[in-house]
């Protein structure tokens, strides 16, 4: 168990990073939308503490995705004018309080899934716009073992602290911002401001997986094989991926031809 805790996050966040190592900021953030810290996460939460555990586990991380949406936000408007350091740090501040608002509310799913939504659009609506064309300098050896070496950390925080913490803020702490922190830190030392806002706004379309993920955890846990449910919940979640992908397309399509309208 502790070998699945120290390697099946890192070798996620492994595959995660040298897919995007190449792509464009908005790209980069879209794939890291994918729940390749939650999903293992969770799984290793229902090794250990059961099915039901891990559906209300889920449903709580369902909720997080406002908890994250706030993360980003407050990290796109301080990066504008602040430093990275101060930039996470108000971000974090950001991030904790929304998520304790979150564990005061009802496990419910649907309402999750208004959380969810509600967050998505807000970010959609508020996150600051950039035509930036940013490519940045590229991913070092040193940033993906940063990023595998936390999700190391993450995992093992979490699993352990499972038993006091209870579901819902287990839920909760497997969505905590880890990518969002060193992609948005790393990315910021690098390229500057306009190219961690691209790659939050490329966040936004990555939750409607994330979500679907979670949704078929709360759903189908309580009554299925765990290994079957995580299968079906990852080929739901690269499914809706795929969609958003199209949805990302279709946008960028739509910003050119209002560009070169203008």
């Amino acid at each position: 168990m502790l070998l699945l805790k120290l390697t099946l996050v890192p070798a996620f966040l492994l595959a995660v990073s040298l897919a995007s190592k190449k792509c464009g900021p908005a790209i980069a953030g879209w794939f890291s939308a994918l729940p390749v810290v939650a999903g293992p996460i969770l799984y290793l939460l229902v090794l250990e503490h059961g099915p039901y555990f891990g559906s209300e586990a889920a449903t709580l991380s369902i909720y997080a995705i406002a908890a994250s949406e706030a993360f980003n936000v407050a990290y796109a408007w301080t990066c504008r004018s602040k430093g990275w350091v101060v930039s996470v740090m108000v971000a974090l501040t950001v991030w904790c309080a929304v998520a304790f608002g979150l564990s005061t509310l009802p496990v419910s799913a649907p309402l999750a899934l208004v959380c969810a939504l509600a967050a998505v659009l807000f970010s959609q609506t508020f996150l600051p716009r950039s035509r930036f064309a940013a490519t940045g300098k590229a991913l070092g050896r040193g940033d993906i073992l940063t990023r595998m070496l936390a999700g190391a950390a993450l995992t093992v925080a979490v699993t352990s602290l499972a038993s006091a913490a209870g579901p819902g803020w287990s839920g909760l702490l497997a969505v905590f911002p880890l990518l969002g922190i060193v992609l948005s830190a790393s990315s910021h030392r690098a390229a500057g401001p306009e190219f961690v806002i691209a790659l939050l706004r490329g966040m936004v379309l990555g939750r409607f997986a994330f979500a679907a993920f979670c949704l078929v955890l709360v759903v189908w846990l309580p009554r299925g094989d765990a290994n079957l449910v995580f299968a079906g919940a990852a080929v739901v979640s690269l499914a809706v991926h795929g969609l958003s992908k199209k949805l990302m397309h279709r946008g960028r399509v739509a910003a050119s031809l209002a560009a070169e309208s203008d």
